[in-house]
């Protein structure tokens, strides 16, 4: 077999796999608050104006984000409808996508097919990026369009006859990054790349050429450039203020999350969303930074850039999410597959990574049993998740044989097969999960609710809605909301009622008002009611946390 045949082969392999990791059963689980319902609604109501430049929401032209993801979940409704597996669809594919990227890019830097392959492995069974691969979010789809960056970069760097088309994708891929999230999609990859060339003999003239001035920047301005012109002309003022000021200057000055303002809130995200990999990367980061000394491969280098440059521009933000450190995540199972197989390679330093190894194992260990004894006693005194009992308990028990079976390879110093099968760790989870939608719906997602309170719905007015179900309302009635409290970050063209008098107000103006709110609020609206007179309510249904009332006059 030729090594064209072979690679290729492995690259079906990983697409295979992939897909079970990434896209299999995407359609399970109905779309979730506050964001799924929100990017798929957007394109939804696309649909309904016919429109494929202005992105709308609640009727009305909306710039939280530019226009690529839209334009993707618009194509895929247009032609197959819409639902759970099409919303999710481009998400997973970028996955996919991403997975192959890391292997390519492991091939062309290490040029050793076993670090290659395992790199795309561990990419795949990352607990983060699977867990995005699986959401209607902008940030798998902005994240893999850099990492394709990076790959095309690196690519016309490390072979001087590939350097312009090289240079090109580098700005055909940041141009799309641009359409998906915005400036950054260009200014993390340069930084990146400029960082990784002004430190590596300050080779910063790689780039003073015109295949980067000329063919690059040209490419990258007739992709990016368009939409933001077409939108500016048309709309101006209102999307300077939205998406320039509120959605970059705002979100970088002020924290959406207050809780998350914290220096350590990334450094713990990191080493989490790394699950099941999460100590081995501890291991890699550190033998990465011996690697580094010693100054025999560039591109551990272009390693420590792209993980140091995306930790610093979100670190300096205040608004921090950890879905925004997802760009830096593909740098890591490199890292860790470098380790592993360094470490296999020379048999006299095996010894050294035992400890790491067997630490992993027994930490599944003693997750395993955990997560068994705390589904027995805690499930056992709340009846709304009894239905997640068995599933908990079942991935309990397979975690326990997997952690067993990785202890054990950990011991014979079987290095290579355990990380094959600590990626077998997510699939565990993954064949529990359809017996666990059950229980996990009704607090993930409005549709069952909403559906409750269509059977009631005559066209009776506004819907009030706590902010955390505002959108999913929206998204699975289709009627006209208002939102009991504040307005969103982002301000959504709705009404808003937080006083007393403002609730009062807005429940006598309609004869019969449904609400849909958490347990919280539904208190708040019981006690102001129980004080009014002329208004009475009913708790029609429950579904997890979220309360269903039906509020009418008193006659």
């Amino acid at each position: 077999m030729s090594m064209d045949k072979y690679y290729l082969k492995r690259i079906l392999v990983l697409i295979l796999l992939s897909y079970i990791f990434l896209m299999w059963g995407n359609g399970i689980l109905n779309l979730t608050n506050p964001d799924e319902v929100f990017y798929t609604q957007t394109a939804k109501e696309m649909i309904r104006h016919q429109s494929w430049l202005t992105p709308y929401l609640f009727g009305q032209p909306q710039f939280e984000k530019p226009i690529f993801t839209y334009w993707l979940l618009k194509f895929i409704f247009t032609f197959f409808g819409i639902s759970n597996f099409t919303a999710r669809f481009f998400p997973a594919l970028f996955a996919m996508a991403g997975v192959v990227a890391v292997y390519a890019l492991g091939l062309l830097a290490f040029k050793e097919e076993k670090k290659a392959f395992l790199s795309g492995l561990i990419l795949m069974s990352s607990g983060l990026y699977i867990g995005l691969a699986r959401t209607v979010f902008t940030d798998m789809i902005f994240s893999v369009l850099i990492l394709w960056a990076l790959l095309s970069f690196f690519w016309g760097y490390s072979r001087k006859n590939r350097k312009k088309p090289g240079l090109i994708l580098f700005f055909f891929f940041t141009a799309l990054a641009v359409l998906t999230k915005g400036p950054l999609g260009l200014m993390i990859p340069l930084l990146i790349i400029a960082s990784f060339l002004l430190v590596n003999q300050k080779e910063l003239r790689f780039l003073f050429c015109k295949e980067f001035l000329g063919w690059g920047f040209f490419t990258f301005m007739i992709i990016a450039l368009p939409w933001y012109m077409y939108i500016l002309s048309r709309y101006g003022h209102g999307f300077i203020q939205e998406f320039f000021y509120n959605d970059h200057i705002r979100r970088f000055l002020i924290a959406e999350h207050s809780g998350n303002d914290t220096w350590y809130f990334y450094p713990a995200a990191i080493i989490g969303c790394l699950f099941p990999w999460s100590i081995l990367m501890l291991c890699a980061l550190a033998y990465l930074i011996k690697r580094l000394r010693e100054g025999n491969n560039p591109f551990h280098l272009f390693l420590i850039c792209w993980i140091a440059v995306v930790f610093l521009v979100f670190q300096a933000s205040h608004s921090k999410l950890i879905s925004y450190i997802l760009p830096l995540v593909p740098a890591f199972p490199l890292i860790i597959a470098d380790f592993i197989y360094s470490f296999i390679a020379d048999t006299q330093k095996r010894r050294f990574v035992f400890a790491p190894f067997l630490i992993t194992a027994i930490s599944f260990l003693i997750i395993s049993v955990g997560l068994g004894i705390g589904t027995c006693l805690f499930m056992s005194g709340f009846a709304e998740y009894v239905s997640l009992r068995a599933p908990l308990c079942t991935l309990s028990l397979l975690w326990f044989i997997l952690a067993i079976l990785l202890t054990i390879l950990a011991i014979r110093h079987k290095y290579a097969q355990f990380a094959y099968l600590l990626a077998c760790y997510m699939l565990a989870f993954f064949g529990v999960f359809p017996f666990a939608v059950k229980g996990i719906a009704p607090f993930v997602s409005s549709k069952d609710i909403c559906a409750y309170l269509l059977k009631d719905y005559k066209d009776e007015g506004v819907i009030l809605c706590a902010k955390p179900f505002v959108r999913g309302v929206r998204y699975y009635t289709d009627k006209p909301v208002a939102v009991y409290g504040s307005n969103f970050f982002s301000p959504h063209p709705v009404p808003c009622v937080s006083t007393d008098e403002e609730v009062t107000e807005f429940l006598q103006k309609q004869p019969i008002t449904f609400a849909v709110l958490t347990k919280s609020t539904m208190r708040n609206i019981v006690n102001l009611i129980e004080n009014q007179k002329g208004l009475k309510c009913i708790l029609l249904k429950t579904a997890g946390n979220e309360y269903l009332l039906k509020i009418n006059h008193d006659t």
